[in-house]
């Protein structure tokens, strides 16, 4: 009788760990270098062309999309550049830098002098994009996705991903790719 009930509690404790460890979501890893492409996760490749309409196979940059999984959702905080809260610069200046290996100047005004201008058109996957809020010249800025999608730190509802023609595109202001990099000294 010992052994029986022992046995259906060990059954069932060994079951409860099974069910509740497979429960929370893994996050991304970030593989490979800055700069690096490499394979997404299947899973982050089916959330992320799901979000953006494409197709699974148009998911390549892994160390973009497993970034982008790791901030989503953070709260937005003027001057912040931790989990805790990001502002629209320093989801930037983070992504420019772990993704792909460059470094960008802390703030908007400035970031946006390091870009060689380029018509909407012609963004690529990267490129940065600029917009005139509250009648102040390039004080917001996001990454140019793909399929017209940017992802940015919105002041109310943290990061996320939203198209650039969406309701952003009143403010548009500019766009382009980053030409001058910067050494960590000058960017600080």
């Amino acid at each position: 009788m010992k052994f029986s009930r022992s046995f259906k509690f060990t059954c069932s404790a060994f079951c409860f760990l099974i069910i509740f460890s497979s429960c929370h979501s893994r996050k991304a890893v970030m593989k490979g270098e800055p700069g690096e492409i490499v394979q997404p996760q299947v899973s982050i490749a089916d959330k992320y062309s799901q979000m953006m309409a494409v197709n699974k196979s148009d998911i390549q940059n892994g160390r973009l999309y497993a970034f982008i999984d790791q901030w989503y959702g953070v709260p937005y905080k003027f001057g912040g550049l931790d989990k805790s809260g990001i502002d629209c610069s320093g989801l930037v200046l983070l992504l420019e830098q772990q993704v792909y290996g460059i470094t960008l100047p802390r703030v908007t005004s400035q970031q946006v002098a390091v870009i060689k201008r380029e018509y909407e058109e012609d963004l690529k996957e990267g490129d940065l994009v600029f917009f005139d809020f509250d009648g102040k010249q390039f004080s917001h800025v996001g990454v140019y996705l793909q399929n017209g999608y940017i992802i940015h730190a919105s002041s109310t509802k943290g990061v996320m991903i939203v198209p650039l023609h969406g309701g952003m595109y009143k403010y548009f202001s500019r766009c382009g790719s980053v030409t001058d990099t910067l050494t960590s000294a000058q960017a600080q």
